[in-house]
This record gives C-alpha cells, sequence and structure tokens, in this order.
C-alpha cells in the first residue's frame, strides 16, 4: 500500500477527506493512481434553416479519468474514464472507456483489452487536429463521414517506433454508445508512416513531424448501420512545424447501407501567429454514392491558450449542401485539462 495526495476534485469523487486541508490516504493494491480530467464547455448562438435563432450554454465534453499502474510493470494498467452527455436536458454518465493496457506484449507493441480506443479517431485528434472541442472529426461527425466513433468493446494491438506506428483491432464495431446485436465483428486498422520520426512520442505543437496514414474498417452486418456491412478505407497527411499545422484526408465507403456509402475529404489547418495565439480553420466534404446529395462543413476561428491547463476558442461554424440543412453557429469554448 502507498500513500497518495489527491486533487481535491478526485478525492471529492472517489474518497472521503480525512482533515480539513489535510492530507488523504487512500488504500489500493496498485502503487501509483493517477487522475485526470478533461472538459469542453461552451456558449452557442445558432440558426438551423429557417428556425429561429437559439442561444444556449453547453457542457460537451467532461471526462475523469483514472489509472492504476500496476507494480510488476509501470507501464501496464487498468484504465477507466467516465463521460457526460446530453439527453433531452438532462446529463448523464456514460462509460467512455475502461480497459486493460499491458506494456510490450510483442516487440514495440502493447494491447489495449476492454473498452478500448479504436485505430483511428485518438491518432487524428492529437496528431492532425487538435480543436475536438469545437468539432469531431470527419470519419464521426454526424454532417460529414458519419462513419464510426473512438470507442468499442474489443482488442487493439498499438504498435510504436521511430518512423513507423500502427493500431490493428478486432471489435464488435457498433461502438461505445449502440446495441451490439452479436452478428458481426469489425476489422480496423492504421498504418502510419512516421516521415521525420518519432512515432515513439506524443506529438507537441512545438515538434516538427510528418507523418502519412492508411485507415479503415471492414465491418461485418454493424447494427448501427442498418445491419449491414460498412467497408471504408482513408489516407491522411499531415505535417506540422513550430509555426503552422497543415492536413488533409481523403475516404471512401466502398460498401454500406445506402445512408452512409459515398466518399469526401477534409482539410484543416492551424496558424501560429504569436505566442498562445492561433488561427485555424477546417473545411469537410462528403458526397453521397446514391446521388441523394452532398454535405459541406466550414470552421474559422481563433484560439488562446490562457495557461497549460486553458483554452479559449472562438469560432464560426457553417454547414449546408443538398443533404443537409443549413446551419450557422458561433461558439466560445473553454477547453479545460487537468
Amino acid at each position: 500500500m502507498k500513500k497518495i495526495l489527491l486533487s481535491t476534485v478526485a478525492v471529492a469523487t472517489l474518497t472521503t477527506i480525512a482533515t480539513a486541508g489535510g492530507a488523504t490516504t487512500v488504500k489500493s493494491h496498485v502503487p501509483v493512481i493517477k487522475f485526470s480530467g478533461t472538459h469542453y464547455l461552451g456558449f452557442v448562438n445558432s440558426t438551423k434553416g429557417d428556425e429561429d435563432t437559439i442561444n444556449r450554454f453547453e457542457t460537451r465534453r467532461n471526462y475523469l479519468q483514472a489509472k492504476a499502474y500496476f507494480e510488476e510493470n509501470s507501464k501496464d494498467y487498468m484504465r477507466i474514464t467516465l463521460d457526460t452527455h446530453d439527453h433531452d436536458g438532462d446529463s448523464q454518465v456514460r462509460l467512455k472507456y475502461a480497459y486493460l493496457y499491458l506494456d510490450n506484449v510483442l516487440p514495440n507493441t502493447g494491447v489495449e483489452f476492454g473498452q478500448v480506443h479504436r485505430p483511428w479517431i485518438d491518432y487524428e485528434e492529437h496528431n492532425g487536429w487538435n480543436y475536438r472541442s469545437i468539432s469531431k472529426v470527419m470519419v464521426e461527425e454526424d454532417n460529414a463521414g458519419h462513419l464510426t466513433n473512438s470507442s468499442d468493446r474489443g482488442i487493439n494491438f498499438k504498435t510504436k517506433t521511430d518512423y513507423f506506428s500502427s493500431e490493428l483491432g478486432v471489435f464488435n464495431g457498433e461502438g461505445y454508445h449502440n446495441e451490439e446485436d452479436g452478428e458481426g465483428l469489425s476489422g480496423e486498422w492504421r498504418l502510419t508512416g512516421h516521415i521525420l520520426g518519432t512515432g515513439k512520442k506524443k506529438a507537441k505543437k512545438s515538434a516538427t513531424y510528418a507523418n502519412i496514414s492508411f485507415f479503415g474498417q471492414q465491418n461485418e452486418k454493424s447494427n448501427k448501420h442498418k445491419n449491414q456491412d460498412l467497408n471504408w478505407y482513408g489516407i491522411h497527411a499531415v505535417y506540422n512545424q513550430p509555426e503552422f499545422l497543415i492536413a488533409g484526408q481523403y475516404i471512401d465507403v466502398t460498401d454500406a447501407d445506402a445512408k452512409y456509402e459515398g466518399d469526401g475529404y477534409s482539410v484543416n489547418g492551424e496558424y501560429r501567429v504569436a505566442s498562445k495565439w492561433n488561427i485555424i480553420g477546417k473545411y469537410d466534404y462528403f458526397d453521397m454514392a446514391d446521388n441523394s446529395g452532398d454535405k459541406k462543413r466550414a470552421i474559422g476561428g481563433v484560439a488562446y491558450e490562457y495557461n497549460k491547463n486553458v483554452e479559449f476558442i472562438a469560432n464560426y461554424l457553417k454547414e449546408g449542401g443538398s443533404k443537409i440543412e443549413d446551419f450557422d453557429a458561433v461558439m466560445l469554448t473553454a477547453s479545460v485539462e487537468w
């Protein structure tokens, strides 16, 4: 057993404060427990079609996360992440991640088992699109590709080397908040070449890197997708240096229900104009294969890094195209990590 000092927030959630202003003893069967949180707090002024303008405050994400590290190998751990989602005005708690991670089960390869990361979205959000607080990536966003989400029950093998990284996994296929009927599984992948290195490290804005990725899914009889196959692939490239980031991708849905089949592309950029100030932009386009129309999304905004834990973003969002109703929004967001 080991005494661990926790933040007031974590203590309030998981234990009882022994004395006001004093240290708290937490008993555990592991030597180290780490707590963290991620919160997207916002205000939106929006108009959809001919409807009246709506003004509202939002909490788009509220992660509370704990990792319990094992004594025998300090890189092995159990993770649990809780999030909230809005249901008819009621904020409800949902399980986002719950998995066992074992490091180096194969050369340069660890494995997640349980309710785990799917191979693509987490990579893009940490390497190519730094503003999940205002927009999902193309393959997840409803008014873009709308193909997948970031978490599912399954197994995911994660390889990291200087010039190559990958994720290869098998999953239920429906994602973490859809009903699984057991009729099919989904094979999913990401293969990334790190042209300048290093695929072993987390991407940072201050680093210089250039990556090219091939990713996709062979999702058999997905209950979320009309109990049809959902087979698609994508190609993504990103270049980052301290002054700017630019990224682009193409996705092609080759076999799916008509609601999902089509192809499209996305480009986004970030220009760091001054210390702590960033100008951001994003454009998504998806064309339906059945000639029912297309979907377009454009984002432009400015971000200010208040400190290492808080970033403020002001942006404009425009959605339209022949497949979806016009939507305009002005968004103010506080992205908080601790």
